[in-house]
């Protein structure tokens, strides 16, 4: 029997990751999560998770650990629990890099005591905007030198990768760190500023779908569902000390065409209209770069590869929130 913890497994990631891991015979899972940032009512959560898994979970932050996180011992930890979210993130500043930073090195501490593997997730925002928008692991990570709420968030993120890191090298820690590229399925919330479930909930709605500036932003939108099987091949597959961007450079498109996508396959009548973010987020709000995968070390190394089209994304966040009850869609849609 694997022995397996998620932080933050009833999160967006957490949750496609917990249902594939059940999935799979010869699992045990815990979730420990705080809840703060899951898109979904705990009951409902649960009601969506496969029958017959081997699972427990407990409601905790990770500073407090007095209950073992579920287990006196672990084999695998995936580390997802974090602040998310463009628009998630702002309430936090000034205490979004000392939260991102601690909570994985004391997951860190779990892992070296147990001896398990441990996969860190990561973020995109570390490469800041690549070169021309392209991203490979080799290059290096980059900080906006502007004050921000996302500019913290990537430095907590980069400051945390290079302490497992070095973890890795000093102490025998036996950790993966995975960058995954513009996220998006069923399930995800607007409430943080994603822009799918956005754009979905205004399109169902017949409200204008807002599109910030003039929507040439690219973006490599890439499945919750290929991002999850992901962190499996680089916990079963990777190497230790490795760092592997997940993204689908097939999915690249602008945010104009992904409105426009949305329009078309929910049938809305709804106008595309530009607006500054800032009116919708307040003064903070900052515009993500463009990040655009490569994940050759991924394919190469590890056998992955994204089998989820952009569109099929689409059409299956639209038909989920389609069928949600009405006070769960208020709550996913974001606006």
């Amino acid at each position: 029997m694997r022995r397996v913890l998620i932080t933050g497994g009833f999160g967006f990631l957490g949750g496609h990751l917990l249902e594939l891991l059940l999935s799979c015979p010869g699992n045990h899972v815990h979730v420990a999560d705080n809840l703060s940032s899951s898109p979904l009512p705990l009951d409902r959560l649960l009601a969506e998770l496969p029958t017959g898994g081997d699972f427990t979970y407990s409601i905790q932050d990770l500073k407090d650990q007095s209950n073992g996180l579920g287990h006196p011992k672990y084999d695998e930890i995936f580390h997802l629990a974090s602040l998310v979210g463009p628009a998630g993130i702002l309430p936090h500043s000034g205490q979004i890099a000392s939260s991102i930073l601690g909570d994985a090195l004391r997951m860190a501490e779990v892992a070296i005591e147990c001896g398990a593997r441990l996969v860190f997730v990561s973020s995109s925002e570390v490469y800041g905007g690549g070169s021309d928008g392209y991203c490979r692991e080799e290059m290096p990570g980059r900080v906006s030198a502007a004050v921000s709420a996302r500019a913290e968030y990537a430095a907590g993120k980069l400051a945390a990768e290079i302490a497992l890191l070095n973890l890795s090298r000093m102490r025998g820690l036996d950790v993966r760190v995975v960058r995954p590229f513009n996220v998006a399925g069923p399930r995800q919330s607007g409430i943080g500023g994603f822009v799918l479930p956005r754009f979905v909930g205004m399109a169902l709605a017949s409200v204008p779908i807002t599109v910030f500036g003039d929507g040439k932003q690219r973006r490599a939108f890439t499945d919750v569902r290929d991002i999850a099987a992901g962190l499996m091949c680089v916990s079963r597959s990777g190497k230790s000390g490795q760092v592997y961007n997940l993204g689908n450079l097939d999915n690249l498109c602008t945010i104009l065409d992904l409105a426009h996508e949305v329009k078309e396959i929910t049938g809305s009548t709804s106008e595309i209209r530009p607006v500054d973010g800032r009116s919708i987020y307040g003064p903070f709000y900052e515009e993500a770069q463009e990040k655009i995968p490569d994940a050759t070390r991924a394919r190469d190394e590890l056998g992955w590869h994204p089998r989820i089209p952009r569109r099929q994304t689409v059409i299956d966040s639209v038909a989920y929130m389609r069928a949600l009850p009405v006070e769960i869609l208020h709550r996913l849609r974001g606006f």
